[in-house]
């Protein structure tokens, strides 16, 4: 209990850490240039208190269970020894944990065109495709940069037969399914199956999983557009909340807790029968794990019930209005460092982002520190979110910066380490997770609104700028590692053959 309250406290203390700075700046912004009214105020306040409390609660939650349930089933589904079993139950994962994903039903609501259940199952049968690729790339040691330019030289020549108005759409699926209930799973799901191959590649294949799963949603949703011909995506603004009271602020979050409750329940239901049924199979785990994988399943659903309620009911009222007063200031260029500054302390609140850095620097035991990775991170995100209301403020083609975008990331994959290109391509799906969605998403289609632009084609895309930078910065943080190594190797080698060989680590010993 002592041990569980400690770690409660550390988690709080990471959790205030990451949303602080966004009411910090929200509150400068409401108090000074971008006026916004008591009620949204206070939704915005309410929004901030769960999310801070959310994230706490689902840090802890996904560490003793998610993580280790994805480890212990990728560990058993490589002991089968059988490639066509490994195949159907990663296809059979990947769909299971799609369909678990919230964020995925919000997709759906925006392609009017398609029926739900055949976007959802059309993007969750993409992901479980992925997956199967991913797995079989890491069993058969194919190299991720030239799988990833094959991925993406499919995706942008298939925009060629798709309507202007649904490509931001299209790519903004790829970082949506890619959420907090998917990405500890799988990243796990990798840990295990690379620990059972015991080579010197097997921590760097490790990663990688999360990158091609979010090709799949991609591919599908612009498959689905040829099909069913959509003209446009529907834009459902986000309600402006009015409040009198403490008493009508309690009940306007009252009235969306139920709503999310029954979704995270839905969404845990399928991971928990997946994972019951390989317990009784294959795992045997003892009672004593048993107990605290469950345990951390409770802390993972309050955590994931308090954090979607927050900012769902919270924070998008407050990002779609604020986006809305800002962009009709005459100097309305100022929405684009503003937008930055967000972007770069907003990602530091994603609740997966936590289970990337950390695993990240856990796998290579601290050469990648989870400090390094969030400014990495940070740094992407803010000159995604600024590309992304340049967009908004003059109409530029989405694919004028996500082409160039891709193209540099998928260069830089040839010349960093192979784990840094497999950890940026990852950390694309975990950033652009559900607080895009609820605030940076309703920013840019307030701002949109004001100065008069096109929110289908100018607003959407938010969340797959989001996902393009951190592949470019990351790979720099790979690069910049890559030279101080060679530094180090070179400075080592002055010293006499015996003392230098001491201090080489593994791979610079057989490099030389």
């Amino acid at each position: 209990m002592h041990t569980t309250l400690v770690k409660l406290k550390e988690k709080l203390a990471e959790s205030l850490r990451a949303v602080l700075p966004i009411i910090c700046i929200v509150m400068v912004l409401c108090f000074s240039v971008a006026p916004i009214s008591p009620s949204i105020l206070l939704c915005f306040l309410m929004g901030a208190a769960l999310i801070v409390v959310g994230t706490m609660f689902f840090t802890l939650g996904a560490e003793i269970s998610m993580s280790p349930m994805g480890e212990q089933v990728g560990s058993a589904m490589t002991r089968s020894k059988k490639v066509w079993v490994m195949a159907a139950l990663g296809f059979v994962l990947g769909f299971i944990i799609t369909i678990s994903e919230p964020d995925l039903q919000v997709l759906a609501q925006q392609v009017p065109a398609v029926p739900n259940n055949v976007l959802i199952f059309a993007v969750a049968g993409g992901v479980g495709l992925f997956l199967v690729v991913a797995l079989l790339r890491m069993l058969l040691g194919v190299p991720l940069p030239h799988l990833l330019v094959g991925c993406y030289i499919l995706v942008f020549g298939l925009t060629l037969f798709v309507p202007q108005s649904f490509l931001a759409v299209a790519f903004d699926s790829g970082g949506v399914t890619t959420g907090p209930m998917t990405v500890p799973f799988i990243m796990a799901l990798g840990v295990g199956i690379a620990a059972i191959r015991n080579d010197r590649h097997a921590a760097n294949d490790s990663f990688g999983l999360v990158a091609l799963c979010s090709v799949g949603p991609i591919l599908a949703v612009l498959i689905l557009s040829m099909i069913y011909d959509p003209h446009g995506s529907a834009y459902t603004a986000a309600a402006i909340p009015d409040v009198a009271d403490s008493v009508e602020l309690w009940q306007l979050f009252h009235q969306g807790f139920p709503t999310y409750i029954r979704e995270i329940a839905l969404s845990l239901a399928p991971i928990i029968l997946f994972f019951g049924v390989f317990q009784a199979v294959s795992l045997k785990m003892p009672g004593r794990k048993l107990r605290r994988i469950g345990v951390g399943l409770v802390y993972t659903y309050v955590g994931l019930v308090l954090f979607l309620t927050g900012a769902n009911v919270g924070f998008m009222p407050a990002g779609n209005y604020l986006g809305q007063q800002m962009a009709a200031l005459p100097y309305h260029w100022i929405i684009i460092p503003i937008g930055m500054l967000i972007g770069y302390f907003i990602v530091r609140a994603e609740p997966a982002v936590y289970v990337l850095n950390k695993q990240v620097e856990e796998l290579t035991d601290g050469a990648i520190s989870e400090k390094a990775m969030g400014a990495a991170l940070s740094v992407g995100v803010a000159v995604s979110v600024g590309l992304a209301m340049l967009r908004v403020l003059t109409g530029l083609n989405i694919l004028w910066v996500l082409i160039p975008g891709y193209a540099i990331a998928l260069g830089l994959s040839f010349f960093v380490p192979k784990i840094f290109t497999a950890i940026a391509f990852d950390s694309g799906g975990v950033a652009s997770g559900p607080m895009t969605a609820t605030f940076l998403l309703p920013f840019a289609q307030g701002a949109c609104v004001a100065v008069g632009g096109n929110i289908v084609t100018d607003a959407f895309g938010v969340v797959a700028m989001v996902a393009m930078t951190p592949l470019i910065t990351i790979q720099v943080l790979g690069l910049v590692y890559q030279l101080q190594k060679k530094r180090s190797v070179r400075r080592q080698t002055v010293l006499a053959p015996e003392q230098a060989f001491d201090r080489l680590d593994d791979d610079a010993i057989i490099d030389l």
